[in-house]
Formats: structure tokens, sequence, C-alpha cells
């Protein structure tokens, strides 16, 4: 579609609503300047206020010190790459369904995420939270006494 928005190489998901001054045109540009590691344009992205909780609870705030943990986190990264998955937008939110891969030691270890975004009145990026999911092997979980179903 003329006009739309893509982190390179990737293409448009299903229902991804870009473009050029659309809902999600500000948080796609701080996605592909964070992978580009455009640390001015992607500050410029964000509010001066913002406010950043990670996976851990961790929150970072405001924008300078945001960009500090970035500016710092980033490039020690080895073989970071990103894939969009998803993009959804609504109203003043966005939701976006990621991959995040790094290299240890030669094996790649790969996180799905989803990142919730919200903007200031002015478009620019006020929030964002961090949500991971963990791969790996199921925890069992111990067996149910007493339940439904137990018998």
């Amino acid at each position: 579609m003329p006009g739309e928005q893509t982190i390179p190489g990737e293409q448009p998901g299903p229902g991804e609503q870009t473009g050029p001054g659309g809902p999600g045109s500000m948080v796609e540009r701080y996605l592909e300047r964070l992978v580009a590691l455009d640390w001015a344009a992607m500050a410029a992205c964000l509010s001066e206020d913002v406010v950043r909780v990670g996976p851990f609870g961790d929150t970072y705030t405001p924008r300078d010190t945001y960009v500090a943990y970035l500016t710092e986190l980033m490039p020690s990264l080895p073989g970071y790459a990103m894939r969009i998955d998803r993009v959804l937008h609504s109203g003043a939110a966005s939701v976006v369904e990621l991959t995040e891969t790094i290299d240890a030691g030669g094996n790649p270890v790969v996180t799905p995420e989803v990142l919730v975004f919200d903007l200031a009145d002015d478009g620019r990026i006020a929030h964002i939270a961090i949500y991971i999911q963990r791969l790996g092997e199921v925890p069992r979980l111990p067996p149910r006494r007493g339940g439904r179903g137990d018998g």
C-alpha cells in the first residue's frame, strides 16, 4: 500500500495500519530508529517524561535516562535482530508483537515480546510497557488434589 512504513526487511502484517501521520507512525519510527541505533531520531519519538516499564518491573524515566540506558545496552547485544510480527493501533495506543534475537556464543536466543505504547497529546510516545514470553521447557504443575475432576 502506498506510503506504508515498515522496519527494513519486514513486510506489514495482516491488519497492520501504518503510514505517514497515521496512528502508529511514531511507534514504527521509534522501533526503526532503535534498531538503527539512531539515538537522536529515536529520542525525538519520545515525550520528555516518557515512562518505560520493562518485563521485570524495571522502570526508566524521563527520556534522557531511558535513552542513556538504551545507548549503553543496545550496542552490547551481539547479533541483535528484531522482527515485527504484528502491529495494532487503537486511538492513542499501539500494541506491537515482535521477536528479538541475540547471539549467545553462536546460539541464537529468541525472545517473543509484546510492547504496549501510549501516545501523548502531541503524538510522541509517553509510556512503553514490555511483556516477554519465556521459551523453553514448560514447568510441570503438581497434581491437583480435591479439585473438580479428581473423582
